[in-house]
Order: structure tokens, then sequence, then C-alpha cells
């Protein structure tokens, strides 16, 4: 590669010699990132661009080092590997990556990368990748690593009459609209003509946010935000009297698990009484059909987050008509429980990201834990999907359980980085990139090694809808939950943590915190590896 000059001054786009440093450090400056062939159709773009519209052209970072060997327009500086060093000695402001979206693991790397050094990245599409591709897909995501790649198979596919069958000239509430199924949920039923949109939650960043993205894509779509806390059962009925919502999806709940551990009364207060206000004023307005999002952790739960949504579970069932489960009068309660959704916040994937953005290590609690999992827009279309089908307890099929160890080596090789065990002297395949490590950090409290999505009594059956299941089960004890509601109904602001834990462990007789981590248990049994 050639070298410059450090005493020379830089190159600007108009210029015809050649490309030289900035004496001055601080002043402005731009690299090119991309191959031969789309380094060299960017400088010729550039070349007609106004001389003070861009920084000046210092030189160009390649992929490989066969690429740097290539007689170039532009003087290459290094390749993607020597991106921090090539910031170290050229320190530029602004890089213009450009790489065709199949390269999507490359383009992921570059602007972790700059993301993490501080430098402003702007994006320029191939000219193939312009005329083959819609532009929500040139613009929008490119570089962006998919989902279904990392899962290792293709997520079930929408069937959009259905979906409209439910949705279509009716009026949605979504509660927790701003979260990650919520919000997904929100833009699919947007998508499908519902006579207004009616989004709830009590983070006014995210309901913003939420809001704002409807209202960009489909701005004739009536639709209210409405910054609101569901455990507030009378605000919560007011306002459902004045929205007169036809189909609820309530996806408001705290998630986290180690945080739920340390804060139980939040949980109960949350996730059991937040339901039950919305739940109760569903059914006070004669709601067409609630749905309740739930998940695999309310099965046999080892904490409390899961044990408070199997409470929420057993609420909502039990104001369905013990002649006909799933409905009372007018209005239909269900449940949907499934797994973890790849890349929503605060999941593995974004933590994974910003850990990789860092320079690592990427963090793994367990080389045995696995979970179920499924994409955003999966999970969210198969939920509204269980909208229009007869039934109370829905369980999504989500395939077999994926080792987490094998979803972030296969997230860190579509960085273009070689994963290196903290456990392995060597990197655990042939080297594609630079390496980074990956380390063990153990279970958080209540994690346990493996999910289940279903009690061993729930003998589930198929429906119409490819990836839903349905239990057929018996209606639950009503007198039971009357009392389960009276006694924890004191402690939803206590902050006796043992007393809660007890209560609790009453109402749900199988919560077995002892179990949050167990040596002995086989969790890799029946494990599909995700497919590198």
């Amino acid at each position: 590669m050639r070298r410059q000059d450090a005493n020379a001054r830089p190159h600007s786009p108009h210029d015809s010699g050649s490309f030289y440093r900035s004496l001055n450090p601080d002043a402005p400056a731009m690299v090119l990132i991309g191959t031969p062939q789309t380094i060299a159709a960017a400088a010729r773009a550039l070349r007609d661009a106004p001389t003070n519209s861009v920084p000046p052209v210092i030189g160009a970072v390649v992929l490989t080092r066969q690429d740097a060997l290539t007689p170039q327009t532009v003087p290459v500086l290094g390749t993607l590997e020597d991106l921090d060093r090539v910031h170290a000695n050229y320190p530029f402001t602004t890089a213009l990556v450009s790489l065709p979206s199949a390269m999507g693991g490359a383009i992921a790397r570059a602007r972790a990368v700059l993301k993490r050094l501080g430098v402003t990245e702007r994006f320029l599409p191939t000219i193939h990748d312009a005329l083959t591709q819609e532009p929500a897909s040139v613009f929008r995501g490119v570089g962006e690593i998919d989902h279904e790649a990392i899962l290792g198979r293709p997520h079930r596919r929408t069937d959009r009459a259905l979906v409209e069958s439910i949705i279509k000239g009716r009026r949605v509430l979504i509660t927790g609209a701003g979260g990650s199924i919520g919000s997904e949920i929100a833009r699919v039923c947007a998508a499908f003509g519902p006579s207004a949109l009616l989004l709830m939650e009590r983070s006014d960043n995210a309901l913003f946010e939420i809001d704002r993205q409807i209202a960009a894509r489909h701005p004739e779509l009536p639709r209210s935000a409405i910054l609101h806390d569901i455990i507030d059962a009378d605000a919560t009925l007011r306002r459902l009297v004045n929205l007169r919502p036809d189909v609820v999806f309530h996806a408001a709940a705290h998630k986290h698990v180690p945080l739920m551990e340390d804060h139980p009364a939040a949980a109960v207060n949350n996730n059991l009484f937040g339901t039950k206000s919305v739940a109760d004023a569903a059914l006070a307005v004669g709601v067409e059909r609630f749905v309740l999002i739930s998940t695999d952790k309310a099965v046999n739960p080892t904490n409390v987050m899961g044990a408070t949504k199997r409470l929420a579970e057993l609420y909502v069932r039990s104001l369905n008509d013990a002649r006909t489960p799933g409905v009372t009068g007018r209005s239909r309660f269900s449940l949907v429980r499934f797994g973890n959704v790849l890349g929503s916040a605060c999941s593995v994937l974004p933590i994974w990201t910003r850990q990789i953005a860092e320079g690592g290590p990427v963090t793994v609690t367990h080389p045995d834990m696995t979970r179920y999992f499924m994409t955003i827009p999966e999970a969210a279309g198969l939920v509204i999907q269980s909208a229009a089908i007869d039934g109370e307890v829905f369980v999504l099929d989500m395939g077999a359980p994926v080792r987490i160890l094998d979803l972030a080596l296969n997230f860190v090789r579509a960085h273009a980085l070689t994963p290196v065990l903290d456990a392995a002297p060597t990197p655990t395949a042939p080297a594609t990139g630079p390496q980074i490590r990956v380390a063990f950090t153990g279970p958080r409290p209540g994690e346990k090694l493996f999910e289940e999505l279903a009690y061993d009594a729930e003998s589930l059956l198929p429906t119409p809808v490819d990836g839903i299941n349905v239990w057929p089960g018996e209606p639950v004890n009503r007198q039971s939950v009357t009392t389960m509601i009276a006694e924890l109904s004191a402690l939803r602001q206590s902050h006796d943590r043992a007393t809660v834990l007890a209560a609790l462990h009453k109402h749900v007789p199988e919560l077995d915190q002892t179990k949050s981590y167990n040596q002995d248990q086989s969790p890799t049994q029946g494990v599909q590896p995700v497919a590198a």
C-alpha cells in the first residue's frame, strides 16, 4: 500500500493529483470504505460534488489484503480489519461506506467500528442495489443483521386475510404500544385498515416514537397516543369508556427477570393488577376480543416475572364463561404464550451489538443455556392471527430450543469477526476477520437453563394457522382466583420481599426458585444447533 506524506495537504474531490493527509488532524476529512469497484464509483461521484459540500477525501479502506493490491484511483490506507489503526494514523471525521447489500456482515462490522470511533457514517448504495431493490431496503436497514439467518430458519408468514378479518374497520387498542412486541403489533395493525389505532403506553419517549412512525407511514389513519399507566384501574376504565375499543392486545408488562427478583411487589402490581385493570375495563365496555401477551416463563416458573405472568394468565381466563371457554357474553378473552423474540429491547442481540461496537467481549450466560426464539414480526403476526381463532390458551410453535452460545457465535461471524471462547485457546472456526472474545458470565438470579412452553397437562392441538397451537383445557377455578386477588392486593406496594415471595409461592405452588439454575439438569437434550 502506498504511504502518504504527512506534511502534505488533503485532497479535494475536484483535484486531479494525488490524495494527501491534512496537516491539521482536527480538520474534517473523509475515507471511502468498500470494494475496489465501489470505491472507484464513489470517487467518480464525489468529483462531481460541489467543492464545499463534502470533506476532503484522504484515502480508502478495503475489505481484504487482496483488494489492497488492486490498482486504485484512491490511495489505500488499510483493510476493514485495520480500521482502528487507520483512524489513529489518519483521524478522519466521516466515512462513506459503499458496499453491496449482500455483504451485510461487512457493512455491520464497519458501522459498529465507526460508531465506536465516533465517526459520522454515510451509506452510498451500489448502482445494482439501487436498480434491483425497493427504496426502503436500499436506504433503510442495509447492513442490518438478518435475524432469520442468525436463527437458522425463516419465520412463518402472516395470513393477511385472517389478520384483516379481525382488524379491518375495528378500533384496536394496544397497551405497551411502545415496546418491542407492542410497537410491531401496532405497525402490523395499522396496515390493515382499523377504524382507529389506540396506542397506550406509560413511557413518553416510547409512545412518541411509535406514534411518529404510524403517522409517517399511515397519515390518513385515525389514531390516539395515550400516555397512561395501566395499574390505575379507575383511570383505565375511564379511558376505555371514552376510547370504546373493539379489540385489545395487552402487551404492557415488566419483563426483566433479575429486576423482578429484586422488586417482586412491582411485578405483582404491573403484571397481575395491571392486567386485571385492563381486562376488567375491556369486559365492562364489551370488547370483542382481548388478547394477553404471555411468556414461556409462566410455565413451571422459577422466577418472579414468570410467576406474575402465570397469575395474569389465570385471571384473564377466569373472566371467560365456564360453559364456553374463551367467551363472556360479547367478549372473548385469550392469551398467547411464546418465548424470546430476537432483537427486542434489552434482549441479547442489541446487547451483543453494543458489546461488539465496544470491542468485546460478547457475553453468554452459560454454554448449555437454551431458549425458544422468534423474530419480532413473526411473533406479532401470530399474536394478531390468534385473535381470529376460537380458543383460550394459545401456544406458538417456536421450533426446537436454540443454544444461546450457537446464536452468539453466528451473530459474531455475521459481523465479519472471528469468535474466540474464553475456554478455548484458538478460534472456534477458521478466521473470517478480527478476533473477539466470547465470555461466560453465569446465569443471573431467577434464570434457568431451559424454558418450557406448556405444562404437561396441556395437550396442545394444532389450529388452522401454521405456528399456533391451542389448549382446549378446563376453565380455572374462579373462587381461587378471587382469593388470590384479595390476598395479593394488600402486597402491591409492599417493601417486604419475603412476604411477597411467600404469597406468590402460595398461589403459584409450582414456583420453585431453587430450580432457576441446576447443574444436574440436561438442557442440551433435543436442542437445535443454529446453522453456522
